[in-house]
């Protein structure tokens, strides 16, 4: 269509809901659609057209039967959207035929028809719209905005009008336009919205389909992430102006297939801490424009580009080779499993994405499409923040030789662990397993396993990582002894970073009676001191002298050791790789200078007691075991 024309559509329409300033807020189909030709050079008006629309849903509001006089009837008989709109493309180009005419401009009173109304019923029902429709005046707009005096409207004369309209032409993006954005680049917080109940799996076009009619800004689409850096059904959308903002703000709980999507404010300087970024690689991978971006998950760490490149196979080459290949890394270089796949065209991508959960060397790899802010996003997460963060500089250098299994059944115990583990079993230090129990003292679900050496531990995280037990897939990550001995003392361990335990905590310090014991490497004397109730060691036999060894010896599962909390107990090595009972031996020196603990025994920590427990209660939680007695009192039963 021409830029320049003097020949207007007038263009008007109604829905089955809300109309006016609330037209399409309400996602209500369109059911009236009205046009007439002005010819502006011989300043003639063409006949009036009026044609129904019947909707899929044959329902009217009572304020739509109040507005536009019509009946749930009237619409019964009426053709579809896509007949009525080749009613109307083949009507206007006679008429303007038979003017003489090759082109035309729709001309509207306000922009919500088009943008509100046309184009999201369009897009949902998968149809193609004539071209008139992405570009258009409106004519209340440019009048109020162009000449505030210029008076009533019938005294503008055809030629003063033609100005005004092709000055002014509205345009609706035929589609989205991917790209990057920087960290410096200044962004308009009246233009940025957050939309909130997303699929998982939508990219950044289904978003901006979603807000079809709208122009959202080159690369104005950032899917959010969790912590665990996969998509949390939120993203940060960015328009290229307040107006089209607050029409996005409109479709407020309005549908992506079968769910509905909430829709808020956002602010810009929100939108680029998730799509701003810095890394010359990013800019340089996604400096070839046009291109589907997908998102590969799962990859063996030693995966390489040749191998990537042979999964996916001749039917979907990768732009460039190996330089459309992105791996995803560690600020110290080691791969995260991530990488993300530059394909020329829709068809290459539609075939990379049929090996999804296919295997490459002994894993699965989940495959779905991506965006160019989902990639500064991933680099920005993994390359500026360390993996423990909340801790504070310690001279001991850990060895990650310990691996953490995660997602394991809760009825799970060592022998499942063992069989889990399979022939890597015998690459496990002494007593290195350890259950980590929840507040309640109930498996976690979660396992910590000390492996002869990091090389030892990769290898298990590299073969055992989401290998099945009991219809349950584990999780296997390697890590080092010290993220290990925070966790079993209480804290927490996640890819945001390590949380201290509360006794890592300034206001929680350790009791006094604790300088007894000998001092230890931190990763080891803090977890001596804070174990979970279950490392209360059990009654040694009477008649046999206290043996070393034995303090060691794995204890296997006897009723009549667990106390009776109707809580099913997993029996496991002790945690950490030593006996409570040896670690609270009292170093020769220390208990000569304290009286506190002179015999041999294990101080344990109880938390969760009820505000009214006495003595006798404790005795009879902890009864089958040794209690130590008070030495001020020598007596169990007046402390």
């Amino acid at each position: 269509m021409a830029s320049h024309s003097d020949t207007l559509v007038v263009f008007f329409g109604a829905t089955a809901g809300a109309n006016g300033g609330k037209l399409g807020s309400d996602e209500r189909e369109i059911i009236l659609l009205v046009w007439q030709i002005v010819d502006l050079h011989e300043k003639k008006v063409g006949k009036l057209h009026r044609c129904l629309v019947k909707p899929d849903t044959l329902e009217l509001t009572d304020q739509c039967k109040e507005e536009t006089g019509l009946s749930l009837d009237d619409t019964v008989t009426a053709e579809p959207l896509d007949k009525v709109l080749q009613q109307f493309h083949q009507s206007v180009s006679s008429e303007v035929k038979c003017l003489g005419r090759s082109s035309y401009t729709i001309c509207v009173n306000s922009p919500l028809i088009i943008r509100q109304a046309l184009h999201p019923e369009a897009s949902k029902k998968n149809l193609v719209l004539p071209e008139c429709f992405f570009s258009f005046v409106d004519l209340r707009k440019e009048f109020h905005k162009c000449c505030p005096s210029a008076g009533p409207v019938q005294k503008l004369t055809p030629a003063s009008m033609v100005k005004l309209f092709f000055s002014c032409v509205e345009t609706v993006k035929y589609k989205f336009d991917s790209g990057t954005c920087s960290k410096t680049e200044p962004v308009d917080s009246e233009t940025v919205i957050r939309a909130r109940g997303l699929p998982w799996q939508s990219s950044d076009q289904d978003i901006a389909r979603f807000f079809k009619g709208l122009n959202i800004a080159k690369g104005g689409v950032a899917l959010c992430l969790n912590a665990q850096g996969r998509r949390n059904g939120e993203a940060l959308v960015r328009f290229i102006n307040s107006e089209h903002r607050d029409l996005a703000l409109e479709r407020h709980k309005h549908h992506m297939g079968s769910r509905y999507i909430e829709v808020y404010k956002a602010t810009g300087e929100e939108f680029l801490k998730i799509a701003g970024g810095t890394s010359n690689e990013v800019t340089q991978f996604l400096s070839k424009e046009n291109q589907v971006i997908i998102r590969m998950r799962g990859l063996p760490f030693t995966a390489t580009p040749q191998e990537v490149l042979s999964f996916l196979g001749p039917e979907s080459p990768v732009t460039d080779g190996s330089e459309g290949l992105l791996f995803v890394k560690y600020p110290d270089g080691r791969p995260t499993g991530d990488a993300f796949v530059l394909f020329s065209c829709e068809e290459y991508a539609q075939n990379a994405l049929k090996k999804h959960k296919q295997i490459l060397g002994k894993r699965y790899i989940e495959l779905f499409r991506s965006t160019a802010a989902e990639v500064q996003q991933v680099l920005n997460r993994y390359m500026s923040t360390p993996l423990i963060s909340t801790l504070p500089p310690s001279p001991i250098v850990s060895t990650r030789d310990c691996v953490r299994l995660r997602g394991l059944p809760y009825a799970a115990g060592i022998e499942d662990i063992l069989e889990f583990m399979g022939e890597h079993t015998v690459d496990i230090k002494p007593h290195g397993v350890h259950m980590v129990l929840n507040q309640q003292g109930r498996p976690s679900g979660d396992a910590f396993i000390q492996m002869k050496s990091p090389e030892k531990a990769f290898m298990v995280a590299q073969k055992c990582h989401k290998k099945t037990m009991k219809d349950r897939y584990v999780e296997v990550f390697q890590c080092s002894t010290e993220e290990m001995s925070i966790v079993l003392m209480g804290g927490t361990l996640n890819r945001s970073g390590l949380s201290p335990p509360p006794c890592k905590l300034p206001c929680l310090s350790p009791p006094a009676a604790y300088t007894a014991f000998p001092t230890l490497p931190a990763s080891l004397s803090e977890v001596a001191l804070y174990q979970p109730p279950l490392l209360a060691a059990p009654r040694p036999p009477q008649t046999t002298a206290h043996n070393p060894a034995h303090t060691l010896a794995y204890y296997p599962p006897q009723p009549h050791l667990y106390m009776n909390m109707n809580m099913n107990y997993t029996a496991y090595y002790p945690s950490p790789p030593v006996s409570p009972s040896t670690v609270a031996q009292p170093h020769p020196a220390a208990a000569a200078a304290s009286p506190v603990l002179p015999q041999p025994g294990a101080l344990v920590r109880m938390q969760g007691l009820p505000y009214n427990t006495g003595v006798k209660d404790i005795l009879s939680f902890f009864q089958g075991y040794q209690v130590s007695t008070c030495e001020t009192c020598r007596s169990t039963s007046s402390c």
